[in-house]
C-alpha cells in the first residue's frame, strides 16, 4: 500500500473515528494470524467506518459486496443497512468465508448476509436486471472490476452508490504494467466517461472511488 499519509497521521486518523468493537478487533487479529500473506486484503478500520456511514447515508436496504475475504467489510456494510436490509456477499473461497461466517454470527448480522460462493460475475448476471440495488462495494480480483461494474450499474437504483476499492494500486495505476494495474487504470477511465453516473476518487488508503447512479 502506498504511503499516502505518514504512519503517525494514520494512527491519529484511526484514533479519531468511531473505534472498532471487540468483534472487529478480534477478526482483524485472527485474519493476520491465520492468513499472514493475504491479510493486506482486509480493509482498514477507517475504511470500514466509511462503508458503514455511506450505507447509512444512502438509506440502503439492499447491498451487494464483491469480494468478502474474512468478512470485515461485510460486517461494516451490514451495520449500515436500514432495518430489514440484506447484503448479498460474493466470494470464491470457502476457507476465508468460513472465518467470516463465525464473525458475522458474533456481530449478529449473519441473518442479514446471503453468502454466495462462486465466480461473482456469474452471481451478478443471475440477478434480475432491474434497478433495485442501493449500495455496492467492489473489492475483489482487479482484472474482474470492469465486468463487475458492467453488471452492477444497470442493477443499481437511481441515487444508489457503488464503491470501488484499490483504485490507486499503491501508485502503480499511473504506469504499472501488471495486468491488475492495467485493469484498474481501464476501469477508472470507464467510470469517468460513463454518462450514467457521477463519481469522485478519494485518496483513502489505497484509493476509493464513489460512483453515484444518476436518475
Amino acid at each position: 500500500m502506498a504511503d499516502i499519509i505518514s504512519s503517525d497521521i494514520s494512527d491519529y486518523l484511526l484514533a479519531h473515528c468511531t473505534p472498532a468493537d471487540d468483534v472487529l478487533r478480534d477478526l482483524a487479529a485472527e485474519t493476520r494470524a491465520a492468513f499472514p500473506q493475504a491479510a493486506g486484503m482486509q480493509i482498514s478500520h477507517d475504511e470500514g467506518e466509511l462503508l458503514t456511514m455511506l450505507a447509512r447515508l444512502t438509506g440502503a436496504s439492499y447491498a451487494v459486496e464483491v469480494g468478502v475475504f474474512t468478512g470485515y467489510s461485510a460486517i461494516c456494510i451490514a451495520r449500515g443497512l436500514a432495518k430489514g436490509g440484506r447484503l448479498l456477499a460474493c466470494d470464491v473461497s470457502e476457507e476465508w468465508t468460513a472465518v467470516a461466517r463465525r464473525y458475522w454470527a458474533r456481530a449478529a448480522v449473519d441473518e442479514v448476509i446471503d453468502l454466495r460462493i462462486g465466480p461473482a460475475v456469474e452471481t451478478l448476471r443471475a440477478l434480475p436486471r432491474t434497478p433495485e440495488i442501493d449500495f455496492a462495494f467492489i473489492d475483489a480480483d482487479k482484472t474482474g472490476y470492469r465486468d463487475y461494474y458492467a453488471e452492477l450499474v444497470p442493477r443499481v437504483r437511481p441515487g444508489g452508490l457503488l464503491v470501488l476499492d484499490n483504485v490507486l494500486r499503491a501508485g502503480r495505476v499511473l504506469d504499472g504494467t501488471d495486468p491488475a494495474d492495467q485493469a484498474i487504470r481501464e476501469i477508472n477511465d470507464v467510470i469517468v466517461a460513463d454518462e450514467r453516473v457521477e463519481s469522485v476518487m478519494l485518496p483513502v488508503r489505497d484509493g476509493v472511488t464513489l460512483v453515484r447512479k444518476l436518475g
